[in-house]
């Protein structure tokens, strides 16, 4: 398998039912949140943690808490889609959504690279710049899970 483009690649919404494993993050419903220009990026990245010690004069440092972030979902606005409507209406409430994203890399007549993780919609912004640009929207996805990843497989 070879290095892919971010071309073809797509994010969907599920529902706020709690998913942890594979097995319930591919038995939820979601929809496909259109439009998209940028996916943003996520995965885990770990804290630090310091000590010094007295005795030896020395700095240790250790991994702390691990963090997923938070996916900034760029969109062309459409107030008609149904999967930027379910983003919209995730931002009004406290509950995570389930999400998947499906990688364009699927080697011929295999599977894509597909994410799954939960996260809640902290914003929607829309963004409209000036006389030439493209009435925006931008999703804040904080990521409150482990990304799960199916790798993509040969068939």
């Amino acid at each position: 398998m070879t290095a892919s483009t971010t071309a073809g690649a797509k994010i969907y919404i599920g529902t706020t039912t709690e998913a942890a494993n594979l097995t319930a993050f591919q038995a939820d419903s979601y929809t496909e949140i259109k439009e998209v220009e940028d996916l943003g990026e996520f995965g885990d990245e770990s804290s630090e943690v310091e000590f010094t010690s007295i005795g030896d004069s020395r700095k240790r440092r250790y991994k702390g808490t691990r963090d997923a972030g938070v996916l900034e979902l760029v969109c062309g606005r459409d107030p008609l889609d149904a999967g930027q409507v379910a983003a919209l209406a995730a931002e009004k409430v406290k509950d995570a959504y389930n999400f998947k994203v499906v990688v364009n890399d699927a080697p011929v007549g295999g599977t894509p690279t597909t994410y799954f993780f939960r996260a809640l919609v902290m914003s929607a912004k829309n963004s409209f710049g000036t006389v030439d640009n493209i009435v925006k929207v931008t999703f804040s996805l904080a990521i409150n899970s482990a990304i799960l990843e199916e790798v993509a497989e040969e068939a």
